[in-house]
């Protein structure tokens, strides 16, 4: 597995998180501000579109794991 799939892994799971904790509707419901960490990620994600720029990818990447074609 590469850079991109662990770091869209990640993204995704932040997001969904987020939304289960953050949805008044949600069975899993603690607060609110829960959503705030799905804008933070949704973002993060949007500036790394346009700059390249991801920290996720880059800490991956000093870790040891490559980077590849998505």
């Amino acid at each position: 597995m590469n850079a991109e799939r662990i770091t869209h892994i990640v993204a995704g799971t932040f997001v969904l998180s987020s939304l289960a904790l953050g949805v008044e509707d949600s069975p899993l419901f603690v607060s609110k501000h829960f959503l705030w960490l799905a804008v933070f990620v949704g973002l993060n994600l949007f500036q790394s579109g346009f700059t390249s720029f991801c920290p996720l990818t880059r800490i991956l990447n000093k870790c040891g794991i490559k980077d590849g074609a998505c």
